[in-house]
Formats: structure tokens, sequence, C-alpha cells
């Protein structure tokens, strides 16, 4: 009985470490819960088919999520977004832009229509990689912030898209 007794109190305390462990040092992703986008798609007039498909996950975060209308004119050709009054264009006659660039626009506006969403939620939505393995992954800062430690390339460390090219905000 005494036997027992030690090995289940030295069980517990195995399983017990391993729990605290886990909850200080876990840094990795869960590329399970990433959401596929696609740059490509999303310059291509897919902005709207890939909210729609976001929706679920981002009402886990807010209540009223805002309505993205996509404003496409194939004659000239342009393609713009607009939330709440304010339309982001992706590219237009007017856009001065080297080859691949909407992809870049493309992903800073998609990332910047949700996460002006979540600004007083806790979590952010990430960019993960870029161009057509383009995806997305609710985070904290500091889930981000901590996954650098187990991410050895730059490129692959998650990230919030900016307005400028050429990187749009990917770490290189």
């Amino acid at each position: 009985m005494h036997w027992v007794r030690l090995t289940s109190t030295f069980f517990m305390a195995t399983v017990a470490t391993a729990c605290n462990a886990q909850t200080t040092t876990h840094t990795d992703l869960n590329y399970d819960r990433l959401i596929q986008l696609d740059a490509e798609n999303l310059a291509e007039t897919g902005i709207g088919e890939a909210y729609l498909q976001l929706l679920p996950e981002l009402q886990k975060y807010v209540s009223q999520p805002a309505r993205v209308e996509e404003l496409i004119d194939s004659d000239l050709p342009q393609y713009a977004v607009r939330v709440d009054g304010t339309e982001y264009v992706v590219y237009s006659p007017d856009s001065v832009e080297d080859e691949g660039a909407s992809l870049g626009v493309a992903t800073y506006v998609f990332f910047k229509v949700v996460n002006d969403q979540l600004a007083n939620a806790d979590v952010r939505f990430f960019a993960i990689n870029a161009g057509n393995d383009l995806g997305g992954l609710f985070l904290t800062p500091e889930q981000a912030e901590a996954s650098r430690a187990t991410l050895r390339r730059p490129s692959d460390w998650p990230y919030l898209p900016e307005a400028d090219g050429p990187w749009y905000g990917q770490y290189h």
C-alpha cells in the first residue's frame, strides 16, 4: 500500500510539473486554428468571401461584426471594399503599383478591417506567412511575441500587416 501512495504522489507531481511547464513556457502556435486566406484570392475580389468565412470566429470576440461591402468595377479595373463608411482601394487605374502590390494591399486591408473591430478585445488577428500561403490566427500580443522563441525564421513570425511595401509588415 505504501508503494501505491508513493507512485500516486510521484504521478501527481509529474502531471503538475508538466501542466505548469506547459502554461508558462508554451509558445508554439496552434496551426489547427489557422484560417487559410491566400493573398492572391483576397486581391482578386475575394475579401468579401474571406470575411464571410471568418465571421464565425470573429463573432467570438465581437458581438456586432461590421458589414463589408465590395465595390468592383471590371471595366476600369477597380476593386475596393467599404466598411463603416470608409472605402479601402485595393487596386485602381490610379494605383501606381509594382507587380504583386495588390496582394500586399489586400492583405493589409483585410487585416485592418478585422483588427479595427478588435480594438476592445484581448486578441488581434495576426497574419501568418504571405502570398498564396497567407493565413491568420487570433492571438494575444503576448502569444505572438512568445512564438518568436520557437520559430527560427523571422518570416514565420506572426505579424500585423502594414500599408507600406515591399514587406507590408512581415518580418524578414
